[in-house]
């Protein structure tokens, strides 16, 4: 039996054999366990073999890392030899990963060579919202272009804390744009949404920002890279598909911010290339790879605060019964750690450094068999490897 995956498919639609919007012939119905065995190989949760951090990064559209720890903990997640130490040198040393503002306008590493097509694809939707939230203080497009500008002035000395780019700037501004420098929490949101400033190191209140032709030497200017906007939109729900597919275009705008007008117009450019059942879209080229996605083993992962994996879809009843949801969707945005057994979250868990000591505290949702809860301590005892700390484990249920 296929479970309802999606509110707004009907389990019967998938079930049985329907004409498609794009003329297939046939609906072919995945079951469950075969889009998630599908969504982890591609998440490389189903194999540890030696994938490098910018490849994963690729394969999953992005890291999220508003917190620096999580981010290095996903990618840890996927390759246990990937450590804190090797995303930092990636980040900050070999620049192979640029850290900035993208979906949902939330911080993500990507890979540099991918950071000119994640700009161009969110480019004007985003800097629409800004200017219209800045357009309620009378603020007029060739006042937020002066800001920008001088924003990009104070940065060819080098990298600064927003603080200073604050201090630098203010004095040169109208008071309508002083105003909404008060109000917001960054005033650099244009520059980065341009693709012109990208972060650079440090964390918190000491993060810096810096000239993306500064941080990415060899690469062209930003503003030298011709990409259009809706080439790049394409191409970015293909890699989101590819990553997180089946999905609907709903899931994609969700995942993405961008608007559904934007989103619906791409349909019918891509509809050669993916196959539709019951509004529930899989690239073509994948059809087979979900027919005969399956688990060898039972597939046991603890994934930390804010991994890709939980926020691609706008709905998540796929893998978390909807009566456990605020337990990891949290207020204020807080996604919670989560155990993941076969692609589904089957409860919560917690860390702290103490004493030399790694404390980690599980909470199952339901009964677990000894199998399991032995493959739980397992990747317990993995992070207690990583963080080179013995292990203080408790798990409840």
């Amino acid at each position: 039996m296929v479970r309802l995956l999606w509110p707004a498919a009907k389990k019967s639609s998938l079930m049985k054999k329907t004409r498609s919007s794009t003329k297939t012939s046939s609906e072919i119905p995945f079951t469950s366990e075969q889009i998630h065995a599908f969504r982890l190989r591609r998440h490389h949760l189903l194999d540890q073999s030696a994938k490098d951090l910018v490849t994963i990064c690729r394969d999953v559209c992005g890291v999220q890392a508003q917190i620096m720890s999580a981010a290095q903990l996903q990618l840890w997640a996927r390759n246990h030899a990937i450590t804190p130490a090797a995303v930092n040198d990636a980040l900050w040393k070999v620049r192979s990963l640029v850290k900035t503002s993208l979906m949902r306008q939330t911080l993500h590493l990507v890979p540099a060579d991918e950071f000119p097509l994640y700009i161009a694809a969110h480019r004007s939707s985003r800097a629409k919202a800004v200017l219209s939230i800045m357009a309620r203080l009378k603020i007029t497009r060739d006042e937020a272009d002066e800001l920008s500008a001088l924003i990009l002035e104070t940065l060819q000395a080098g990298p600064a804390p927003r603080a200073a780019i604050t201090a630098a700037v203010r004095p040169k501004v109208s008071k309508r744009v002083r105003a909404w420098m008060d109000r917001v929490s960054s005033i650099v949101r244009l520059p980065v949404i341009e693709g012109q400033v990208c972060y650079g190191p440090g964390e918190g209140n000491q993060a810096t920002f810096i000239l993306t032709e500064h941080w990415l030497r060899g690469q062209p200017k930003i503003d030298e890279v011709k990409i259009d906007e809706v080439q790049a939109q394409k191409e970015l729900l293909r890699k989101y598909l590819r990553a997180y597919g089946p999905a609907t275009l709903k899931d994609f705008a969700h995942w993405s911010l961008i608007s559904m007008a934007e989103v619906k117009a791409l349909r019918p450019q891509v509809d050669a290339e993916v196959a539709e059942f019951d509004g529930v879209l899989v690239l073509r080229e994948d059809v087979k790879a979900l027919q005969s996605a399956s688990f060898s083993q039972s597939s046991v992962h603890l994934l930390p605060y804010f991994d890709v994996y939980l926020l691609a879809h706008r709905f998540k009843e796929h893998f978390l019964k909807p009566r456990f949801y605020k337990r990891v969707y949290r207020n204020q945005g807080w996604i919670s750690p989560v155990v993941l057994i076969d692609g589904e979250i089957a409860g919560i868990w917690s860390y702290n450094l103490a004493r030399k000591t790694l404390e980690i505290e599980i909470e199952l949702f339901a009964r677990v068999d000894s199998r399991t809860r032995k493959q739980i301590k397992d990747r317990a005892a993995e992070l207690a490897d990583l963080f080179q700390s013995p292990l203080t484990f408790s798990m409840k249920n």
